[in-house]
């Protein structure tokens, strides 16, 4: 590991990770990436675990996505992050590719980055200036940007384990499943006595990042978990985005998929809640 980071921090800002390498290698393909140096951190022995440790799940820098969706470890803790990868690439991408990789890739259409924002995810960042841990909602910056500095590495996840109770529903539209999507959203929802008492709803697609809708989750608290409530948050997710459009889909299409896709998370996150 400390070679490692001493190598980046050599890199002067040139040099990248390769893990997987199923972002980083297509960006080089088609020229937006041309990094100097390689370093690559396969061989690195002891960080593919994916554990739980007390109140934590715990994914090292080296677990492949297949191994993180087939989890059980992961079903049990945080189920949120087992629906979306029902959603997640193709097999022979996951086979390869590491869940801290695509984070650090940042792509503004990939699950991942939503569902670590509604977790409360911490990602622990090592450089020559020791180890830092960085919130989710501070991680994502921009379209493929981070707060990661030249010189460091993500070199592991530490996430909250799901509350008892706590419900689950993650939606996505995309050309194919396995494709980034159009628009995904996710919910997590408990209840008590018939309304919502706490909820994080998270969407990719809409923007230069994933994002919490926060408005929406502030919409929900108090409420009746009743599907007057969800086509409520599902409009009110519509009125406070302004997705584009690109080659494959308008704004207007992306507007009205985070409104059904919002509502049907949440009607789904209340069906499993309790």
């Amino acid at each position: 590991m400390e070679a490692a980071i001493t190598l980046l921090a050599q890199g002067n800002g040139d040099a990248k990770v390769l893990a997987g390498g199923q972002s980083l290698v297509p960006m080089m393909n088609l020229r937006l990436a041309q990094p100097g140096i390689l370093v690559d951190v396969n061989r690195i022995p002891g960080h593919d675990y994916v554990r739980r440790q007390g109140n934590e799940l715990i994914i090292g820098f080296l677990a492949r996505h297949e191994d993180v969706k087939q989890s059980k470890v992961v079903r049990e803790a945080c189920p949120l992050i087992t629906a979306a990868y029902e959603f997640v690439a193709h097999g022979t991408i996951r086979n390869r590719g590491t869940l801290c990789g695509n984070l650090c890739h940042a792509d503004p259409s990939s699950e991942m980055p939503a569902v670590m924002l509604a977790l409360g995810a911490m990602m622990e960042v090592q450089g020559p200036a020791g180890t830092r841990q960085v919130p989710a909602a501070q991680f994502f910056i921009g379209l493929y940007e981070t707060a990661l500095r030249s010189d460091e590495m993500l070199v592991q996840l530490r996430i909250p384990v799901a509350p008892a109770g706590q419900g689950w529903g993650f939606h996505e539209v995309s050309t194919r499943k396995g494709d980034f999507a159009y628009v995904c959203v996710g919910a997590l929802l408990t209840v008590q006595g018939c309304r919502i008492a706490t909820a994080a709803v998270c969407a990719a697609g809409i923007g230069g990042r994933a994002v919490r809708l926060d408005s929406v989750e502030r919409s929900l608290v108090g409420q009746p978990a009743a599907e007057q409530t969800f086509q409520r948050a599902g409009e009110e997710a519509r009125r406070n985005v302004s997705p584009s459009g690109d080659l494959m889909v308008s704004g207007e299409y992306r507007s009205e998929l985070i409104e059904v896709l919002t509502r049907r998370a949440l009607a789904d996150a209340a069906g499993r809640a309790n």
